[in-house]
């Protein structure tokens, strides 16, 4: 009897990220362009993730500086910038190298496959996050899209869903957006070959836009 091949949830991913009907997170009007009333992440890198490590704490705090300055001068959403922020996130001496193994998740429910293409890959999905490349999809959309392509590149040997958070923040921040809340996005799991999920996250992230 033939074995059959491990599944691959990143080609998965790649196969669902086309069929997301990302549209049913429009921009919402006149929402997150303006200075919220508190600062989401950095509340709940302190409140949530500091009372699991205060060291975990500090290194999403150090990260989130390092996204907002990015965003600042202009960036373009690449694994070079992942890497130097997950550095903070980690608490690393240098930026972590992208894997160089499949990887695993969910208790190993998810596997991420590996090839010499990958990290280009990677590359170009995240280039779509920018306005000009990810166009007609709106901020919610592109944002979400970013943080799912980063949770099942899973470019790193640890901290991926950690990874992931910066760079939709990024993608928000470099169009003037903030969030006075990253509650919805952080506390639920999403599945690489789930539509619905990805389109629940970008619901989230303008549902926050508008509460902003």
């Amino acid at each position: 009897m033939p074995v059959r091949p491990p599944a691959d949830h990143l080609a998965e991913w790649l196969a669902v990220r086309g069929t997301v009907a990302w549209q049913d997170a429009p921009d919402p009007e006149g929402g997150g362009t303006q200075t919220p009333a508190k600062d989401g992440p950095a509340e709940d890198f302190r409140a949530f993730d500091g009372a699991l490590d205060p060291a975990r704490a500090e290194g999403l705090l150090a990260a989130l500086a390092r996204v907002r300055a990015d965003a600042a001068r202009g960036a373009r959403l690449d694994l070079a910038l992942l890497r130097d922020w997950q550095r903070h996130v980690l608490g690393t001496p240098e930026p972590p190298a992208f894997r160089t193994l499949p990887a695993f998740a969910k208790n190993g429910r998810e596997r991420y496959g590996l090839a010499p293409d990958t990290p280009a890959r990677l590359d170009a999905c995240l280039a779509q996050s920018d306005r000009a490349e990810g166009a007609p999809l709106s901020l919610p959309a592109r944002a979400a899209r970013a943080y799912m392509d980063v949770c099942f590149f899973h470019p790193f040997d640890d901290g991926n869903a950690r990874a992931a958070l910066p760079a939709l923040l990024f993608v928000l921040a470099r169009e003037g957006v903030e969030l006075d809340s990253v509650i919805l996005v952080r506390r639920r799991t999403y599945r690489a070959d789930a539509p619905e999920d990805a389109r629940e996250l970008a619901r989230s992230v303008a549902f926050h836009m508008r509460c902003s």
